[in-house]
Order: structure tokens, then sequence, then C-alpha cells
């Protein structure tokens, strides 16, 4: 899955073949029809994924600054890697052609937003982040979006780990009042974002 996911970002899912798929993930017909019937399967199995991956966020208790700057740190996480894989083309394909799992997927984004913004506010209501919007602060993230384009990075003579970086120090700084910044180690991210630049990397290119 994680050779087809990236492939179906490019290339859609209307157009998308069982026997594309098969070559795509390296494995023959035979052995990708024991697993999966219809190509409809494999989306629902692709979607449930990005559900669960979602749901990840949700479990656990928040009880000290570090769980907050951790907690911090694993939302932009995962907040880039939707933003890489939640195309505009791959969401209304979804909805298009399979609206089941398209409802399902974007109730599993409500309930993630609804999880970041509760997070955000009782960050506030601790003294740990600054008052700010939370709403604002999530759709801040679509920036991205338009930043992570072949054209976009040549031009303003960018790199994808530099945005990277530069957005992570952006939302830091925003979000965490001044006397709470020392309670993060930022080295922890290095790596992540290393991870991230080659996933994104891959996918532009």
């Amino acid at each position: 899955m994680t050779k087809l996911i990236p492939y179906i970002r490019k290339n859609g899912l209307q157009s998308v073949r069982m026997d594309e798929i098969a070559k795509v993930m390296e494995i023959s017909r035979v052995t990708l029809y024991k697993y999966f019937s219809t190509k409809e399967d494999i989306i629902g199995f692709i979607v449930s994924g990005f559900i669960a991956y979602m749901n990840e966020l949700t479990s656990d208790a928040l009880e000290s600054d570090q769980s907050f700057t951790t907690r911090f740190q694993q939302i932009f996480e995962q907040s880039i890697s939707l933003i890489v894989y939640f195309t505009e083309i791959f969401l209304k394909e979804l909805e298009t052609s399979y609206p089941e799992w398209h409802d399902q997927l974007n109730e599993a984004i409500k309930k993630r937003e609804h999880h970041v913004l509760a997070f955000y506010e009782e960050g506030v209501n601790k003294g740990i982040f600054n008052d700010i919007n939370g709403k604002l602060l999530i759709m801040q993230d679509e920036i991205l979006r338009g930043m992570f384009n072949v054209k976009y990075l040549m031009t303003n003579q960018l790199t994808i780990k530099q945005i990277l970086i530069d957005f992570y120090r952006l939302k830091k700084f925003q979000l965490f009042k001044a006397d709470k910044l020392s309670t993060m180690d930022d080295e922890i991210m290095m790596p992540r974002i290393e991870y991230l630049t080659q996933k994104i990397t891959k996918n532009l290119f």
C-alpha cells in the first residue's frame, strides 16, 4: 500500500485498473485477488488506513508541559502527511466515485479537527498556549498545499526541507507562550522533517 498510495495520488482513482495496481505493488494479479476482489475494496482499505492514522492522536491523556509539546509535534507531523495525501483531486474523485468512503473519511477529518481544537483550548486554559483562534491555526496548514509545488519552489528558490523547518518554527512560536518554549526538544523533529521531506519530494518529482 505504501507503493500504491503515491501512485493513486498522482494518477487519481477512476482511471486506475487492477492490473496497474498489481504492477505498482509489484505483485501478481493472482496474489492481488487473494486479498482484494475489486478496486473498491482497495480504496476502502486505503481510506480505513487514513482514518486509523487520524484516530491515533485521540487516545493519550495530557498531564504535563512535556505532553503538550510532544502532542504538538505529533499533530504537526500528521498535518503535513495528510496535506501530502489528501489532494483536492483525491478528495473530489472519492466523493464522486465512492461517496460512502468519502463520508466516512470526512467524519474522521471532522473528528480530528474537533480533537485538535480541544487540545489547543486545553493548552490555553493551562497557560501553556497563547490565546489564538484554533480554527485559524488549522486553516493555516492549507498554506503548505500551494507551496508544495515544483514551480513555486523553483521560482522562490526554496527547498521543501526549509519550508517544513520554517513552518514548524512559525507554528511553535505563535502557539506556545515564551516561558514554555524551553520545554520543547526540537531535535526530535529533525529526523521526522527529513522523512517528510523525502516523502514529499518523491511525490513531486
